[in-house]
């Protein structure tokens, strides 16, 4: 469940990013990929924070 309140968390921080970039009249094709580099990182990240550790 923490994976999913991480990854709600990141989408609401991409969203922002993305609305910012518009504002400041970045062309679109630079903000997907700026949306698409920063989930990749979130997931990684979510991933590396939420898993547990194996024993021994």
């Amino acid at each position: 469940m923490s994976f999913g309140i991480y990854a709600v968390g990141y989408l609401i921080l991409i969203a922002g990013v993305a609305y910012l970039a518009h504002l400041m009249h970045i062309p679109q094709h630079y903000i997907v990929a700026i949306a698409v580099i920063m989930l990749g990182v979130g997931i990684v990240t979510g991933v590396q924070t939420t898993r547990h550790k194996d024993p021994g």
